[in-house]
């Protein structure tokens, strides 16, 4: 049969303490990805690891965020 083929693009962040907000530079690298791709949408996900992060279950939230080129993307803060 045909061979298709799906492509997607994730990027990981880690919060760590001490470091500032990591969600910027996530946004840049996954905006290159996209665009290395030719893909629309992506997702980034941006796992907190400061001692003053909320607990682990009330973290999570998916939100909507725009890469620097004005793509839109799904944020995961967890």
């Amino acid at each position: 049969g045909e061979r298709l083929v799906q492509r997607e693009a994730m990027e990981l962040k880690v919060w760590r303490p001490g470091e500032s907000d990591p969600t910027p530079d996530g946004l840049a690298q996954l905006d290159r990805y996209l665009d290395r791709l030719t893909l629309d949408t992506g997702v980034l996900v941006v796992f907190n690891r400061r001692s003053k992060a909320l607990p682990w279950a009330e973290r999570g939230a998916f939100e909507q965020a725009t890469t620097p080129s004005g793509r839109q993307v799904t944020l995961l803060r967890v």
